[in-house]
C-alpha cells in the first residue's frame, strides 16, 4: 500500500501493474504481483537494469527446477520477487514503460523551459 501522505502520480500502467513517483518523497512505487515496493530513483534504475539482465532464453532452454524462477531481491528494500518467464516479461513490460514515460517527461521540460527562455 502507498503512504497516505504520499503525493503520487501515475507514471505508467497495465493491467498487471503500476509504477508511481512520489513527489513528496523523491521515490517511485511500483505495484506488482499484488505488492507495492518502494524505489528511491537510482534504486529503481538498478532494479530495472537488473530485470532486464535476466537470461529469459537461458531459462527456457534449461530443463532443470531450478531454471523455472529468478529470485529478486532488491537492494534497500524488504521485498523478495519470485518470478517466472512470464512474470519477468511483464515486469518488463511495467518498468520499461515506466522509464520511457519518465525519460519522455524530462525531454518536454526541457523542451518547455528553451521555450520560455526564447520567449523572452
Amino acid at each position: 500500500m502507498i503512504c497516505p501522505l504520499a503525493n503520487v502520480e501515475e507514471v505508467f500502467q497495465t493491467e498487471l501493474g503500476a509504477v508511481y513517483q512520489c513527489s513528496r518523497k523523491n521515490c517511485y512505487w511500483l505495484e506488482f504481483q499484488e505488492t507495492t515496493t518502494s524505489f528511491s530513483v537510482s534504486d529503481f534504475l538498478l532494479f530495472k537494469k537488473r530485470v532486464d539482465s535476466i537470461d529469459i532464453e537461458k531459462m527456457l532452454c534449461d530443463s532443470s527446477r531450478t531454471a523455472d524462477f529468478e529470485i529478486l531481491m532488491p537492494f534497500r528494500t524488504e521485498r523478495c520477487f519470485i518470478l517466472s518467464v512470464e512474470d519477468i516479461l511483464n515486469l518488463r513490460e511495467i518498468l520499461d514503460g515506466a522509464k520511457f514515460m519518465i525519460e519522455l517527461n524530462g525531454q518536454v521540460k526541457t523542451i518547455l523551459r528553451r521555450g520560455a527562455v526564447l520567449a523572452f
